[in-house]
């Protein structure tokens, strides 16, 4: 009975497992890789591709005449003979790898020679068509074709695909005896279509360049959105590095580099914070909330105010009239801060803090791609009322760039916030759709009525008021200017600024928006005459890019 009992485990239980190993014993297999998914932009541009390349292996057992294999390869190859030999006639493995992503011509070469024990296999190398573009979103894959940063990690269990192989009968030390091969096709990675606009995204990072070069700051960053839903549709950032040349033996450079800030730096956005204080205000008002300020309030024309004892200062000085009897277009027009110092104490901590949950703060957007920031935001039950007056002008509080995008865009879309996305579908490479990523509604955060005139305010900062450098003639340009001071090791750092602003156009009905962020400017670093011009040369692009006619 017992030896019924193994014999039954053995053949039974077992068998499977068993005749895998013995398999794979009696044969050496040649690898057939995977083709890589291929990552286009919305309209089908690629800007990930595949070159074919080869690697070539020897099974030493199986080489002949070491020192011919030697000598042909060194030839092909363009390698050291004796050391070539060396690994051929000394190795101790069954199999060692001569070279890795060598171009096809050496396939070709290798064919003619017929070398026993000389394989090689398809090994196709990632290639970038626009080398710079999209750097540190895309991000790029190791020597073995693996994501390792940005779009290429996110999306790697799709891309990579599933390599095949073909199996050779060998003996016992490697050397093939016939019988034929089975082979196991590989299946290829899908292709990844992207909400990017291949001619918005070289518009964004022409004009981040353009900043670059007239204020040497530390980085430029840009984030084009489609208001509607919420899709991506340029990601800049200068400096960048070209894709197909990774600084690989400089890790922290390559760090550097290879970060993607927009999704995962956190910043104070200062007076382009105003929009979300501004649409609280608004929508709060339009409830019929007795403490929420109406369009029409005139606010007090002092330069500051005094909270918990600590003291808020506009930018201006207010001398001459300035900022004189202002009402909330006013405001917003010379982001005047103790205005929207006011506006925040008079809606109270639960009432404010239930719109800045509602836009977002303090917690992830869900965009598809890692290492995603939630910004800082102080506990509710934390906040003094200093605390309170300084997050209705943007301090005090800590944003992403890709946050404080989508607030802004749900402020004035009509009220919809939407989860940001990156990937519109995965293909096959014969085009049939495998997954398609649909815009997903998050929630609401204030009425249709309010977006609208919320929207009107802010035509009339680029109109009137600081955000005149984006004014494009013929076209409802809206936005608001923010310019921030750094903070390092908790206190100021005097003479550092982030400089930004957010437009969006046409005003009536926002079809796309921008949000600049210039850190660090050298020389002038107001965000209405950095990072306003910039916007404006953006939207320009869009409009010949779109052949947007102007209105009448």
């Amino acid at each position: 009975m017992l030896i019924f009992a193994r014999f039954f485990s053995l053949q039974v239980i077992g068998g499977g497992g068993l005749r895998y190993r013995a398999l794979d014993q009696w044969t050496r297999e040649v690898p057939v890789v995977a083709a890589r998914g291929k990552i286009a932009d919305r309209n089908g541009t690629v800007l990930a591709d595949n070159r074919t390349a080869y690697s070539v292996f020897v099974r030493p057992n199986a080489v002949k005449d070491a020192r011919r294999t030697a000598a042909v390869l060194s030839a092909v190859l363009g390698q050291d003979e004796a050391e070539l030999y060396e690994r051929i006639a000394s190795a101790r493995v069954s199999e060692i790898t001569a070279a890795r992503h060598a171009d096809a011509s050496v396939a070709d070469e290798l064919e003619k020679h017929d070398l026993p024990g000389v394989y090689y296999a398809q090994d196709d190398v990632r290639v970038y068509p626009y080398g710079e573009m999209l750097s540190r979103v895309i991000g790029f894959t190791s020597t073995d074709n693996a994501g390792l940063t940005g779009l290429e990690k996110y999306y790697d269990k799709y891309l990579s695909g599933i390599d095949g192989e073909i199996a050779y009968f060998a003996d016992l030390v490697g050397a093939e005896v016939g019988g034929g091969a089975s082979y196991l096709p590989a299946t290829d990675g899908l292709e990844l279509k992207l909400t990017v606009d291949h001619g918005i995204q070289a518009v964004a990072e022409a004009a981040m360049l353009s900043v670059c070069e007239q204020y040497s700051p530390v980085t430029a960053q840009c984030i084009v959105l489609d208001p509607k839903n919420f899709d991506i549709l340029a990601m800049a950032e200068a400096p960048s590095y070209d894709l197909n040349d990774v600084p690989r033996d400089d890790r922290e450079q390559l760090n550097a580099l290879s970060r993607n800030n927009l999704v995962s730096d956190i910043y104070e956005p200062g007076s382009t914070f105003k929009i979300v204080t501004a649409a609280a205000n608004i929508e709060e008002y339009h409830k019929g909330n007795a403490n929420a300020f109406s369009p029409q309030h005139v606010f007090g024309s002092g330069r500051t105010r005094t909270v918990d004892g600590t003291t808020v200062r506009c930018w201006s000085d207010h001398k001459n009239g300035k900022h004189a009897n202002q009402t909330l277009a006013e405001a917003l027009n010379n982001s005047c801060n103790p205005c929207f110092t006011d506006i925040a104490l008079a809606l109270g901590t639960q009432t404010f803090y239930s719109y800045l949950q509602k836009f977002g703060f303090g917690k992830v957007t869900g965009v598809d791609f890692a290492g995603e920031a939630q910004g800082m935001l102080l506990a509710e039950s934390a906040v003094r009322q200093c605390d309170l007056a300084r997050i209705g002008f943007g301090q005090t509080v800590a944003v992403t760039a890709i946050q404080l995008a989508c607030a802004a865009a749900s402020a004035v879309n009509g009220g919809y916030y939407y989860r940001p996305r990156l990937a519109l579908s995965l293909s096959s490479a014969d085009g049939k759709v495998e997954e398609t990523f649909s815009p997903v509604l998050v929630g609401r955060t204030v009425s249709e009525k309010t977006s609208r005139l919320l929207a009107q305010l802010l035509e009339g900062v680029v109109s009137e008021g600081s955000g005149s450098r984006a004014f494009i003639e013929g076209y409802k340009v809206a936005g608001k200017t923010g310019t921030a001071q750094k903070f390092e090791n908790g206190s100021i750092a005097q003479g550092k600024y982030v400089s930004s602003f957010v437009g969006f156009f046409p005003s009536d009905d926002p079809q796309y928006l921008a949000l600049i962020i210039v850190d660090e400017p050298v020389g002038a670093y107001y965000g209405s005459v950095v990072a306003a011009p910039a916007a404006r040369e953006i939207f320009e692009g869009i409009i010949r890019i779109r052949a947007i006619e102007p209105y009448e």
